[in-house]
């Protein structure tokens, strides 16, 4: 089967074209033998991809090969890369800085790269914040810590303000690395240069700790994110296993997605009830979560039980709030948890102790693991390759284990979630026992 790099799939079209700012006349200073042989690499995607592929086969799809070039946009002697972090924190970003820095230090020789402070706002004057120079020497051992040295924020800022920034500083490349509204804010600016017909190359680098950027299967920081949430499940269970009806409770990240929920009780299989955004559970009535919570204290006199903080929305009421990124504010799912299981309980004279751990901060800011921090690396690095080519509008992604290029209209289109009629959610059903909770109830008046 050929492989396009165009595809309609029903209503949608998958358009993997990426765009350049010009021809690329320079030779690289990479050396020969490093440069990618295939600009193009074909991929066979399935509905764990894309939603629209559910019951049908896979296509084949042409994406464009990540990896430097023999021949680059920008004269790396007169280049100035700029690289700012938005959002939440997320294991890994420090990683990601400090590969952009080296690779385009001693593989490309340019000559300055400046990090901008806080994210978005460090772009703006009002908010008076330094723009540090970032070299080798400064990023040498950022990667054994988290967060990110640059600081971050949220919050929408204008284009062209940001543009006249990058005008001002005289930036040639701009590395963004963020989640979901980072991206869109990158195409924004995308669409700024170039109604102002300036050359200057925006690469995105995908950050959700969430793991709910679309299309991507797994975004830098997950699988640090799984392996300590893995943790706080361990010491719920432990907790619940000293007491008669013991029941641990830990709230994970997933404001839309459950994937850190439902991963962690993959890996622990000691997780009795998984509780994600993707399923509107019923707490009351035939199948719902409290009289199988019964059931399986009568049975085996202790349950764990974890969920994703957008879990249990509808049975909330909405707060109306969205905070500086868009993001709707949500109710703590937790709260509701512990007052109704502790209500339905109490009604039926069932004894219990409940231990609540909620390690969401303790989880986002701790350094990449060993597997992460080669992820980032790869993704700095492919960053740097794709803005010296010219290339623009576009973030690095690994997809079915190879590094590629991606438009950003891709990325954006949508949040991805996790797929509930997937051989990966049944995976998830069949380790934790539980049977498929009945859906949207209402709490009692």
């Amino acid at each position: 089967m050929k492989a396009a790099t165009s595809v309609r799939i029903g209503d949608f079209t998958l358009d993997t074209a990426i765009r350049r700012l010009g021809k690329a006349n320079i030779q690289s200073p990479m050396p020969a033998a490093s440069v990618i042989e295939s600009e193009s690499l074909p991929l066979f995607l399935d509905s764990e991809h894309l939603e629209e592929l559910h019951g049908k086969a896979p296509v084949a799809v042409s994406f464009e090969t990540a990896g430097p070039r023999r021949d680059i946009y920008f004269d790396p002697s007169k280049t100035k890369c700029a690289v700012v972090t938005c959002g939440g924190l997320c294991p890994g970003i420090n990683d990601v800085i400090r590969a952009i820095v080296m690779e385009a230090f001693h593989k490309y020789r340019i000559p300055t790269v400046l990090g901008v402070r806080y994210g978005l706002e460090g772009f703006i004057p009002k908010y008076a914040h330094d723009v540090v120079e970032l070299t080798p020497q400064k990023v040498t051992d950022i990667h054994q810590f988290g967060g990110t040295i640059l600081g971050s924020s949220r919050g929408p800022q204008e284009p062209a303000e940001i543009v006249d920034a990058l005008e001002r500083m005289n930036i040639s490349a701009l590395f963004m690395i963020g989640g979901d509204g980072t991206m869109k804010a990158t195409q924004a600016i995308v669409e700024e240069t170039a109604r102002r017909g300036l050359r200057i190359a925006v690469i995105g680098i995908p950050k959700t700790i969430d793991n709910d950027i679309n299309f991507i299967s797994q975004s830098f920081g997950f699988e640090t994110a799984v392996f300590k949430a893995t943790e706080a499940i361990q010491c719920a269970h432990t907790e619940a296993l000293g007491y008669k009806n013991g029941i641990g409770l830990v709230k994970l990240m997933g404001r839309e997605s459950g994937f850190i929920a439902a991963h962690s009780t993959l890996a622990m299989k000691e997780v009795n009830f998984v509780l994600i955004p993707e399923i509107p559970f019923a707490l009351h009535g035939e199948g719902g979560l409290l009289p199988e919570l019964a059931k399986r204290l009568i049975l085996r006199k202790h349950a764990v039980i974890v969920a994703a903080e957008g879990a249990g929305q509808h049975l909330l009421e909405a707060r109306g709030e969205t905070d500086l990124s868009g993001n709707v504010v949500l109710s703590d799912v937790a709260d509701v948890l512990r007052r109704e299981i502790k209500r339905y309980l109490d009604q039926e004279n069932i004894p219990f102790s409940m231990k609540y751990i909620d390690p969401s901060y303790i989880i986002r800011s701790v350094p990449a693991n060993a597997n992460d921090k080669v992820y980032c690396g790869f993704l700095g690095q492919n960053a740097v390759h794709a803005a010296m080519s010219g290339r623009t509008n576009m973030v690095v992604a690994k997809l079915l284990d190879r590094y590629v290029h991606l438009p950003l209209e891709l990325v954006t289109r949508k949040r991805r979630k996790l797929n509930v009629r997937s051989e990966y959610w049944q995976a998830v059903l069949e380790s934790t026992g539980q049977p498929e909770l009945a859906t949207l109830s209402s709490l009692p008046s």
